[in-house]
């Protein structure tokens, strides 16, 4: 499960992938420090660490230089004082080469020392007794990053371990080429199995065996999405990257809360990231050769059209904020709270929905009217 030339060149997918890591960790520390400071200022006690674990770490530096994702995030820590002093991080990695590497390339980052709790470096491999570890404590808020090449290590239990406490995220690596190929290969069933579970994972075993290539990848990520919100993750996000020549996924990011907040703040982050926008909907997915990708096919889709049709029918006869329409019908969907605003304000344009204040008073912000979270909408009944 492991590839030797990973990690001589770092192509634009794992940049990408490390740059979502890298802006969610920022995100989700100052988030996360603002509610322990507002702890503290109560008067209550509280714990004033955070952590930062990846289990499958890697030598730190690729052979042409760039860093990996454990720099960045020490790097992001380092700007940022009270990460200083409350950042914990744990990096493990089977391979004692890469544990070697990566120690001398931490040594190596300025000012490395002043950070309060330096950083963990560990040789395991990953499994049931890690598992057994986290199961066992009550974890301080931890974002937790699962990297495998493969999948060996990955499973519900070992993600369920870290995200079972508050302020705990998972964003995992979820190699789709390699599970898709291995669903089927007696060899690998112990693993696929410990991923899906065995019953969800039998289940798609046999609904795959009749399925075209575009409809196992949603049948698999479906599945590991189903799987993740049974377990009590009940926000999850996946990232699609296409491989170089753009015609076939080759692997997904996934992120995993119980919170809303993470949900939210990811969606934006993934959003941002995404390769194509249609309508100011994005894609959800990284594509290298986005710009031989279908052209007209894609012009056809609308999502934003689709939206607003779906608001029209789903909230016919309510009067509500445009922050309640959001919170009630986001999850689950790739549309971001600026996709609404423009749904909303594209059906007061149509005089079909009423919105107050109407729009003549409501400001204009780089040429557009805006559309504030405290605006009331009210829809029509549907007949």
């Amino acid at each position: 499960m492991s590839n030797p030339s990973f990690f001589d060149e770092q192509k634009e997918q794992s940049l990408i992938k490390a740059r979502i890591v890298e802006k969610y960790f920022w995100a989700w520390a100052k988030v996360i420090i603002g509610v322990i400071k507002g702890t503290k200022i109560k008067g209550r006690r509280v714990d004033e660490r955070i952590a930062y674990i990846d289990l499958f770490a890697g030598p730190g530096r690729y052979k042409d230089g760039s860093e990996s994702t454990p720099l960045k995030v020490l790097e992001t820590a380092l700007s940022e004082p009270d990460m200083q002093n409350m950042l914990v991080t744990v990096f493990n990695d089977v391979n004692t080469n890469n544990v070697n590497s990566l120690q001398q390339a931490i040594n190596s980052l300025p000012n490395i020392n002043n950070l309060k709790y330096q950083p963990q470096i560990i040789n395991q491999e990953v499994g049931e007794n890690i598992v057994r570890k986290f199961n066992d404590i009550k974890l301080i808020p931890t974002l937790f990053f699962v990297d495998p090449w493969g999948y060996k290590g990955l499973s519900l239990q070992l993600i369920n371990s870290v995200v079972k406490d508050w302020g705990c995220d998972c964003i995992f690596f979820f190699n789709y080429n390699r599970i898709n190929m291995g669903l089927n290969n007696a060899a690998v069933e112990e693993h696929l199995n410990a991923l899906f579970g065995k019953v969800r994972a039998d289940e798609v075993r046999k609904q795959l065996k009749q399925l075209q290539p575009e409809e196992r990848e949603l049948t698999i990520v479906e599945a590991i999405c189903e799987a993740l919100k049974e377990m009590g993750g009940e926000y999850v996000l996946p990232f699609g990257f296409k491989n170089d020549k753009g015609n076939r996924t080759s692997h997904h990011l996934i992120f995993v809360s119980k919170h809303v907040k993470g949900y939210e703040i990811m969606k934006d982050i993934m959003a941002k990231e995404s390769s194509e926008q249609n309508q100011g909907v994005a894609s959800f997915e990284y594509n290298p050769a986005v710009s031989s990708r279908l052209p007209l096919l894609f012009e056809l889709y609308r999502p934003l059209d689709e939206l607003e049709e779906m608001l029209l029918d789903e909230f016919a006869g309510r009067t509500m904020t445009m922050k309640d329409i959001y919170d009630l019908h986001h999850v689950g969907r790739r549309y971001i709270s600026r996709n609404y605003k423009a749904a909303l304000n594209n059906l007061e344009a149509q005089g079909k929905v009423i919105a107050e204040p109407p729009a003549n008073k409501r400001r204009k912000q780089k040429g557009e009217i805006t559309f504030a979270d405290n605006v009331i909408v009210k829809f029509p009944s549907r007949q």
